[in-house]
């Protein structure tokens, strides 16, 4: 007899030891603070040194905002656990997932906070306060089941590293590059052990996985939205290419589906098939969006090169 949501945390327990002692086995062992340029570092001003200014910085605006973003979702780590802990629990192979998942975050924040505050990449009084105020009011994803956060972070962890790579690319340092990649295999590690109980919930409870994944492709977002100045710095993102629609559809959101075989299974009661359809027209839709959004930045691109080149067009008097 299929698992109901009321005991599939249970029944998904082996699958979750069985998918733990796997990433365990292949997890690298990696330090923060081997990845951090400390020679560049000097004192602030409160020891004598020089405070912050922001000729001091060496990344671009959009490095900036991209990095500013990606830290400060890091930051919330606390949030998160006791999400998670509340869904998961704190005994069995879930309580250890649980706590080897935090151990590991925790060193995303650590390293980009001090690559950032070492080399003075953005005003690290700005930066405090920022973390203060989004700390203060947290994450909260709302009713959200056991089975939907799961159905979530197997998209939410494959979006991050994308974020984080992309990024790492804009900053035009091969030290910062290289720590956010390393950061990135962290995400996509995470993102396989997620994917892969969504993948066995599918086999337990159909039916209620797909209503699942469903609801958290359609009404997603990036935990970091709530935080003051999100919506600016994600266009600035996504202007960029680090995170845009296109690379949600593509990159994040159907190669995940893709793994489960959402589209070929078959099985599935009426609630399972109308989730499936509801999540095809979504699809489709997002699709089309994503194209608009790029033509858009390309024609904008095109305009501001123009305009660019009448600008260094020397102006010959006749």
């Amino acid at each position: 007899m299929p698992a109901t949501p009321n005991n599939l945390l249970e029944a998904l327990e082996p699958v979750v030891a069985e998918n733990l002692d796997r990433h365990l086995a292949i997890a690298q062992e990696w330090h923060p603070h081997d990845y951090i340029p400390w020679s560049r570092g000097r004192d602030f001003a409160l020891l004598g040194g020089e405070d912050y200014s922001p000729e001091q910085s060496q990344l671009s605006e959009t490095a900036k905002a991209a990095m500013f973003t990606n830290l400060l979702t890091e930051d919330n780590l606390p949030s998160y656990h006791r999400e998670i802990a509340t869904q998961f629990g704190r005994d069995g192979a879930w309580g250890t997932w649980v706590g080897r998942w935090t151990a590991e975050e925790n060193r995303h924040g650590i390293a980009m906070r001090d690559y950032l505050v070492v080399t003075r990449g953005v005003d690290p009084v700005e930066l405090e306060r920022a973390r203060m105020d989004y700390m203060t009011s947290g994450y909260d994803s709302g009713e959200k089941s056991a089975l939907e956060t799961v159905a979530y972070v197997s998209f939410q962890e494959l979006a991050t590293r994308v974020s984080h790579r992309n990024t790492g690319k804009v900053t035009h340092d091969p030290i910062a590059d290289r720590m956010l990649a390393r950061i990135s295999k962290d995400e996509n590690l995470h993102m396989v052990f997620y994917r892969n109980i969504v993948a066995a919930a599918l086999e337990l409870a159909p039916d209620e996985t797909m209503r699942a994944i469903a609801d958290e492709v359609i009404r997603f977002e990036m935990p970091g939205a709530t935080m003051a100045g999100f919506r600016r710095n994600s266009m600035i993102i996504a202007k960029a290419g680090i995170y845009d629609l296109r690379l949600h559809h593509d990159d994040v959101i159907m190669p995940v589906l893709r793994h489960w075989s959402v589209f070929d299974r078959t099985g599935f009661g009426p609630v399972g098939e109308q989730a499936r359809e509801e999540l095809s027209n979504f699809l489709g839709a997002l699709d089309v969006q994503a194209s608009r959004f790029v033509d858009r930045r390309t024609e904008g691109r095109e305009r501001a090169a123009a305009r660019s080149d009448t600008d260094a067009t020397p102006d010959i008097a006749s």
